[in-house]
């Protein structure tokens, strides 16, 4: 365990965020303007419904260097599309279980509820997240090239407008 911490002493964890525009975004947005305090690890890519996620983004993006990949939008019920985000809980949990199969931790897979009013909880999470991962360490499929951030046109094959 001491090998572990001092092998990961330094270490900051990168951290995609694959949010919703409707919850998340609007969360971000708002600790932002109320001057939240929370870590800079994290990278947000808005979609318009987390139900959009194809897994394959959030593969590509530990594929790319990011050491955890946060999924969150509306709370079950609240989704501006119906019903979404049960197909996101769903989907996650599926994608939990393949990357384990493939040998990384289903921790690096972060899924959370967080609406627009909820820009503290943003915080927390985002608080709370850096610290599993920081346990964790980094992501062994970035080992051998540089940190990468990953960006709408390297999950989408083009610039999200």
């Amino acid at each position: 365990m001491k090998d572990s911490k001092e092998k990961n002493a330094g270490f900051e964890p990168y951290v995609l965020g694959l949010v919703c525009n409707w919850c998340t975004y609007a969360g971000a947005d708002m600790a932002g303007t109320s001057r939240i305090q929370y870590p800079p690890n994290l990278r947000l890519v808005r979609v318009m419904c987390t139900s959009r996620l194809d897994p394959t983004f959030v593969i590509r993006g530990l594929e790319l260097g990011a050491d955890g990949v946060l999924v969150s939008g509306c709370h079950p019920g609240d989704c501006h599309y119906v019903n979404g985000n049960y197909k996101t809980e769903r989907r996650m949990y599926l994608l939990r279980e393949l990357i384990q199969q493939a040998g990384l931790e289903p921790e690096r897979i972060r899924l959370e509820w967080i609406s627009a009013s909820e820009g503290s909880k943003l915080a927390e999470v985002m608080k709370d997240y850096v610290n599993v991962l920081k346990k964790i360490g980094p992501n062994p499929l970035r080992n051998s090239r540089e940190k990468h951030h990953v960006d709408e046109k390297d999950l989408f094959g083009k610039e999200l407008k």
